[in-house]
């Protein structure tokens, strides 16, 4: 599946907003970066994941609520974890301590234009074959885009 998705520059401005009152809230609250994360592009990471999560909300026709610092405690989207990667060649990434039962969605691309990838149950991503290390961090499960089930 490779649906591409492309944000208005309205939307770009939206989904940034919402990137920057995350990044502030973060430094504000001294909140620590998890799982090795370095933290030195905390912006960027911050406002292009914003905008994968407006962009799959346009993908899949439903509302996006914007929400601020609830980490894991619902999904982001439609009843999906929304993870944005950079890259076309990236993986959809599951952490160890990512629910079981969540759908995980992998979108690629940068501002303003993202590709829908797949989507896996977390349970289903967390298989040997696919934890790996990289950049030494903590292992993850990292689920190649063709192994995603289609979501149309």
């Amino acid at each position: 599946m490779n649906s591409l998705i492309t944000l208005s520059w309205h939307e770009v401005i939206l989904g940034a907003q919402l990137g920057i009152f995350r990044q502030i809230a973060s430094l504000k609250d001294n909140l620590p970066d998890n799982y090795g994360y370095d933290g030195k592009d905390g912006w960027t990471k911050h406002i292009e994941g914003s905008c994968g999560e407006l962009a799959f909300a346009k993908f899949y026709n439903c509302y996006w609520d914007a929400t601020l610092n609830t980490f894991k405690k619902g999904q982001d989207v439609g009843g999906f974890q929304v993870r944005t990667r950079s890259s076309d060649n990236y993986d959809l990434i599951v952490r160890p301590d990512d629910r079981n039962e969540d759908k995980f969605v992998l979108l690629t691309g940068r501002i303003p234009k993202f590709y829908v990838r797949g989507w896996m149950l977390g349970k289903d991503a967390k298989q040997k074959k696919w934890k790996q290390e990289y950049g030494g961090r903590p292992a993850a499960y990292f689920v190649p885009a063709s192994e995603l089930h289609n979501l149309k």
